[in-house]
């Protein structure tokens, strides 16, 4: 790993003094599982359960916060049975999906989810022409159930088409009502109100968390980011980690820490589980 100012190396030292008391909040997507062209191919990575049950024998609690549906976030990433192993340590494993509009945890067992938006079903009817008009007709939508996700990354030039498709989906996303969330060579829609952000402060009410890591990989994660430097201000030893990539550089100059990919996400919680153990003893 590798911190960005000697301030990041003293916010580590405060979090593995504050373990016990932190919530560990992770991204999905570029940072428990690697990119992919075919989202429904995507698998956590395979050292990642393990690290994450010893990790919770040292943390307050971990939270998966990601834009992805919760039921395909558990399916992906095993995380029904690295849950049963962590309430088994008598910890708490919590994952919201779609940027916290649905949850679930591993003491309750069941997905909570709200009404899908209005305004969702009107986009979907315009998106084709909006699509074809950008000379994107071939980018594959994810009904996401709440959420439409647009992925450049298949066409011939990903980084062109997605260029020319955010203003169009923004005004078509702005006259439904909806709001738009940009991320790695996909561009989702979805209700207002809710974001990864509104996701970290719930968990801290709700755990009573004295200290907060989040890892996150693109955009989507910024809301994350301000809502865990938020606490950093008032006191709370934080950590913020960017899981950093050749497509996206976005969150390296928020971060206090940049490793490479999830597996540099797993030696950095790996990293955590040694050193506050042995702060422990």
């Amino acid at each position: 790993m590798e911190f960005t100012s000697t301030e990041g190396e003293q916010r580590y030292d405060a979090l593995v003094r504050a373990a016990a008391h932190a919530v560990v909040g992770l991204d999905f997507d570029g940072t428990l599982s690697p990119i992919v062209d075919d989202p429904e191919r995507a698998r956590i990575h395979p050292e990642a359960s393990e690290v994450l049950v010893d990790l919770a024998a040292e943390v307050a609690a971990i939270a998966v916060i990601t834009g992805r549906p919760a039921r395909q976030a558990l399916d992906l990433g095993g995380l029904e049975e690295v849950g049963d192993a962590v309430a088994a340590a008598g910890k708490e494993l919590y994952l919201f999906g779609q940027y916290g509009n649905e949850r679930w945890s591993s003491t309750r067992r069941r997905i909570i989810s709200p009404r899908p938006p209005h305004g969702l079903a009107t986009f979907l009817r315009d998106l084709p022409r909006t699509l074809r008009n950008a000379d994107a007709a071939d980018a594959y939508v994810e009904d996401k159930g709440l959420a439409y996700g647009v992925h450049t990354r298949r066409l011939p030039d990903p980084d062109a088409a997605f260029e020319r498709l955010l203003p169009p989906l923004r005004e078509l996303a702005g006259r439904n009502g909806l709001v738009l969330e940009p991320g790695r060579h996909v561009i989702e829609v979805r209700a207002p109100g809710m974001d990864k952000g509104k996701a970290v402060d719930t968990l801290v009410e709700e755990v009573g968390a004295g200290a907060f890591l989040f890892a996150g990989d693109d955009l989507g994660d910024v809301e994350a980011f301000d809502a865990v430097g938020k606490l950093a201000k008032e006191g709370l030893p934080t950590l913020l980690v960017c899981s950093a990539s050749v497509e996206q550089s976005t969150l390296v100059a928020l971060s206090d820490v940049v490793v490479h990919g999830p597996e540099g996400v797993l030696d950095l919680l790996r990293q955590l589980t040694t050193d506050a153990r042995a702060a422990r003893s």
